[in-house]
């Protein structure tokens, strides 16, 4: 992300980061839900998945999209995805509702296999590679990182384990959409709302 000015002015005069726009959904996810501790096993689970489905698009594809998501991977309930037949995967192909891509589709019901198997704790795992708190706030997206060396440590870790679609830049953002970075720009509401 690189708009040409770091924020945006909503229609409901609140200051933004740009990358929120113009769209009501895309504001509603920057205020509610972007940069907020993210806990729980399904509500990691989730995330990792719809991060590994957001590699090569944009999130706001990912975030419309997410109702069908959770409807077609049972709420991303672990049990019930790791459950998941071949027939499954080939109506999740038929279904435009979502991303039809068969090397994300199963990835997100292995990683869900390979989470029941080794008993991993999904939120233990996110949470102990969360970085220290930044000294200072950034000021222009060309300052905030694609990946830095924990997202680039859990991405390792979790390859390790059997887990796919977790790259390093795949888990950045989820350390920034699950909260363990706080990456709202100076200006921003949110980031003035932290103090």
């Amino acid at each position: 992300m690189s708009p040409a000015s770091p924020t945006i002015v909503g229609t409901d005069g609140l200051t933004r980061c740009a990358w929120a726009g113009t769209d009501a959904e895309y504001q509603r996810y920057h205020d509610e839900e972007w940069g907020v501790p993210l806990h729980g096993q399904r509500q990691v689970f989730e995330k990792i998945s719809l991060e590994g489905f957001q590699a090569g698009l944009s999130w706001i594809t990912i975030l419309r999209k997410r109702p069908a998501f959770r409807e077609r991977f049972h709420g991303f309930d672990l049990d019930a995805v790791a459950a998941m037949t071949e027939a499954d995967v080939g109506s999740l192909l038929d279904d435009a509702r979502i991303i039809r891509h068969r090397g994300k589709i199963n990835a997100v019901i292995g990683n869900a296999r390979t989470a029941l198997e080794l008993g991993d704790d999904l939120d233990e795992i996110l949470w102990s590679f969360a970085p220290p708190p930044r000294p200072a706030r950034f000021a222009q997206w060309t300052e905030v990182p694609a990946v830095t060396p924990e997202s680039t440590a859990l991405s390792a870790h979790l390859r390790k384990r059997g887990y796919r679609f977790v790259g390093p830049t795949t888990m950045y953002a989820l350390m920034q959409s699950g909260g363990l970075v706080d990456d709202h720009l100076v200006g921003c509401w949110r980031s003035e709302s932290a103090r």
